[in-house]
């Protein structure tokens, strides 16, 4: 597929950027749809996810530089050059929390209320922008075949012949990333009903749902940042499902003390 949405010579708008842009958007408004049920400042909520967004952007493209820095070498102006890609969800993750936790701490806001009302939006952003890899076919798994993707799968037509790179069909691992995604947003909205006060939940359900799928995927994709002979989004992942269960034992806990 051609990856270029728009082209008015000069500006061009690439799907890639375009669906996480969208994913973007829809997260906010549900953010701040649910921000008002707990009549939080929206003022306050308005810088808060303006600078998240940035610093999440800023953190996933520090992630990868750092594990990708041979390929930064003698080209420090290419670090700057993120249209040229280069991001990694995890240092996006880690820039966007570090974000929230400074200024839930400025405005004296509850840093686990506000990380569980940003859980259904990044989980249905990501969702939203794994999309975005199909169009370029990157960060896809390892080869398959035709009869797999289409017999076994069942997927639709374009997405078969979209993981048919240079005559070789590939694992659609962002499908599978996708479709996971999007199914723990689903749960969230669930869970958000059922623990609207317990705060910290929804939390520790993102830590181990993403940290669990994430891990099976990277073992699965043929692109990968290293930290010797370990891929480094694995190794995270596992750190986010360690975290998350942590997080809920520490919940768990305190409501049966009270």
């Amino acid at each position: 597929m051609d990856p270029i949405l728009i082209d008015l010579g000069f500006i061009v708008i690439t799907w890639y950027a375009f669906l996480i842009v969208l994913g973007m958007l829809i997260g906010i408004i549900l953010f701040f749809k649910e921000a008002k049920k707990h009549y939080l400042d929206l003022e306050v909520l308005y810088d808060l996810v303006f600078y998240t967004l940035i610093f999440g952007i800023v953190g996933a493209r520090i992630w990868y530089v750092i594990f990708a820095i041979d390929d930064y070498i003698g080209k420090f102006w290419q670090v700057f050059a993120i249209w040229n890609g280069g991001l990694a969800i995890h240092g996006g993750i880690i820039g966007g929390l570090l974000t929230i936790i400074y200024f839930s701490h400025k405005y004296n806001l509850h840093k686990l209320l506000i990380l569980d009302l940003a859980v259904p939006s990044l989980l249905l952003a990501q969702s939203i922008g794994r999309w975005g890899n199909f169009i370029n076919q990157e960060a896809h798994g390892g080869q398959t075949t035709y009869e797999f993707l289409h017999n076994i799968l069942h997927l639709p037509q374009f997405i078969v012949q979209g993981m048919n790179i240079d005559g070789i069909y590939y694992h659609p691992t962002f499908l599978y990333e996708s479709i996971w995604n999007f199914m723990g947003f689903l749960i969230t909205l669930i869970l958000r009903k059922k623990f609207r006060y317990n705060y910290g939940i929804l939390t520790g359900f993102y830590l181990i749902w993403y940290g669990t799928i994430r891990f099976f995927i990277e073992q699965m994709r043929t692109d990968a940042l290293l930290l010797g002979e370990i891929k480094v989004a694995q190794l995270t992942s596992l750190i986010m499902f360690i975290v998350g269960i942590i997080l809920l034992i520490i919940i768990y806990k305190r409501r049966k003390n009270e």
